[in-house]
């Protein structure tokens, strides 16, 4: 039987106050609002170039209170379904991605002084890897505190969790800016279902073709989806493992990771985008420096 169709001890329960589905609804969707703000602010330092001290102090301190609100849910989720990465997903694809807020290409332009084409992706791109190997260091920075009072080692799953939702939001935000700036964005009735083209996109590491539809929408939703989807977010957060060093190795390795994985996976949708633009008929130059 396919794990999506399994039953999960997480899911109603016949003794269960009916209550308590809706306050781990309520709990998730709170996490939503949380991992958007903390975006927000993360992004707000990287691009105002804070001083590295108070930058990486003010991210620390984010990063535990998003650890701190990821534990309460997990607990309140269930043993199994943290377990099997369904809490994880679920969590990313219906509370925090549709939060992931994407520009379009003349909001782009505004905010980055008039800048257009390839520098302006290069901006982008610039601003997400070093958002992300901020949020690396700043966990293997915690896991350092971690390895000297080892009682919190017990909010390592979580904080786990917690770099792993914000390196995927970045992500997210980037796959969906890149798409508006190469003039491919993702048609939806709703900001809900084209982020979720974004994230499918994610998923894939791939550019949506915005000439198919129907590939789109199989890349955002169904059971094959949700599966992707969570075998992507597991690997993502088996791969910030390596904040869990002591002392500052964690820091320094979980930084120089996160920026190799996030310059790869713009460079390919990069790639992807420059390619449909030549199937559209653009100039090549349109889109160049």
């Amino acid at each position: 039987m396919d794990d999506d169709e399994q039953p999960e001890n997480d899911g109603p329960r016949e003794d269960e106050n009916p209550g308590e589905g809706e306050g781990r609804d309520a709990e998730r969707r709170e996490l939503g609002v949380l991992v958007g703000r903390i975006l927000s602010e993360e992004l707000a330092t990287v691009e105002g170039d804070a001083a590295e001290g108070e930058g990486a102090a003010e991210r620390r301190r984010r990063l535990r209170e998003l650890v701190g609100a990821l534990g309460a849910s997990a607990r309140s989720a269930g043993l199994r379904g943290v377990a099997a990465g369904r809490w994880l997903s679920e969590t990313f694809a219906e509370e925090v991605a549709p939060r992931v807020p994407i520009r379009d290409h003349a909001t782009l332009v505004r905010h980055h002084g008039g800048l257009d084409g390839e520098e302006l992706a290069d901006a982008l791109q610039r601003t997400a890897v070093r958002a992300t190997t901020a949020v690396g260091m700043a966990g293997g920075a915690l896991s350092a505190v971690q390895w000297a009072a080892p009682p919190l080692l017990l909010a390592t799953p979580a904080r786990l969790a917690a770099e792993t939702m914000l390196v995927a939001a970045v992500e997210v935000k980037l796959i969906g800016e890149l798409h508006e700036l190469y003039d491919a964005p993702v048609t939806a009735d709703s900001g809900l279902r084209r982020n979720a083209g974004y994230l499918g996109a994610w998923v894939h590491r791939r550019g949506v073709d915005p000439t198919k539809p129907e590939e789109t929408l199989l890349l955002a939703v169904g059971a094959a989806a949700k599966t992707a989807l969570r075998d992507r977010l597991l690997r993502l957060l088996g791969r910030n493992l390596t904040t869990l060093g002591p002392y500052l190795t964690g820091a320094a390795a979980g930084g120089v990771v996160n920026r190799l994985a996030t310059g790869a996976l713009a460079a390919r949708v990069r790639a992807d985008l420059r390619a449909q633009s030549i199937t559209r008929g653009e100039a090549p130059g349109e889109l160049e420096s």
